[in-house]
């Protein structure tokens, strides 16, 4: 059958996915969508179920969540990627957004990734797919088959950054994973940059190393008032921040012959 969904990326193109952590309200999610329009790009990423270390953090807005993100993203000319957590809530999450995301801590979630093979069967809507923070290459590279092997080829691999010993970051960017995971599968990979480096101050670095790495996407968490964020808030840029870090940004694309989209 034909495809009718465009994958993430297009030949010599870095597709950003930015966006806040979480999805918190109307204001701060069209807030954030206007400057990505402004900037010219393409996509909007945010939480809507929040898959959170304690019980007690915010969970997300959920269903409400998703149809802040809709409108937004609809008012704003953009395309929308959210996270799915349960198979509960995947085709809900799949008839109100443009690509599905699955993070670290279910990329062993087989059950969930079965489920997602199955409500992508006919539609072939991308997936992004996130590195298990403890999971090997060889690991991932074997679990995406599970949301391949019902027919649909538009996947993208996510680097987020693995654990370590090393304290010095929240997680260890394994950079390598970029042109191991060119060498070892079709799939294009995204970088997640504001994970590994838990705070802003290392945001700009981590994401120029991913373009000259060869990534084909980049990450980026980005929040109109990130210290009263309710997820995440050292690691979220503001919008005049992401505004300056794109130029720089477009400049490096630029030497290696892409352009952010």
């Amino acid at each position: 059958m034909s495809e009718p969904y465009v994958p993430y990326h297009k030949p010599g193109t870095i597709t950003m996915l930015a966006g806040p952590c979480s999805i918190e309200s109307e204001e701060q999610f069209d807030a954030v969508a206007a400057c990505l329009e402004g900037l010219g790009l393409s996509w909007i990423r945010g939480g809507a179920f929040k898959p959170r270390t304690s019980p007690y953090s915010f969970q997300g807005l959920g269903e409400e969540g998703v149809r802040i993100m809709r409108t937004a993203a609809d008012a704003h000319h953009l395309q929308c990627i959210t996270e799915v957590v349960d198979t509960a809530h995947v085709q809900y999450v799949h008839d109100n957004v443009d690509a599905l995301q699955i993070g670290t801590r279910n990329m062993a979630n087989f059950e969930l990734l079965k489920k997602v093979a199955d409500v992508t069967e006919e539609s072939h809507k991308p997936v992004l797919f996130k590195r298990g923070m403890a999971a090997t290459i060889d690991e991932w590279l074997s679990a995406v088959e599970y949301l391949t092997q019902k027919g649909n080829p538009n996947m993208m691999l996510c680097e987020r950054g693995i654990r370590t010993f090393e304290n010095a970051t929240r997680f260890t960017l394994d950079i390598s994973a970029v042109p191991v995971v060119h060498q070892r599968s079709m799939f294009p990979i995204c970088v997640d940059v504001s994970h590994p480096a838990g705070q802003t101050a290392l945001i700009p670095s981590l994401a120029k190393a991913a373009i000259a790495a060869g990534a084909d996407s980049l990450m980026i968490e980005v929040h109109p008032d990130p210290k009263n964020a309710k997820s995440d808030a050292a690691q979220q840029l503001t919008l005049p921040q992401f505004e300056e870090l794109m130029g720089e940004l477009r400049e490096v694309a630029q030497t290696v012959g892409k352009t952010i989209v």
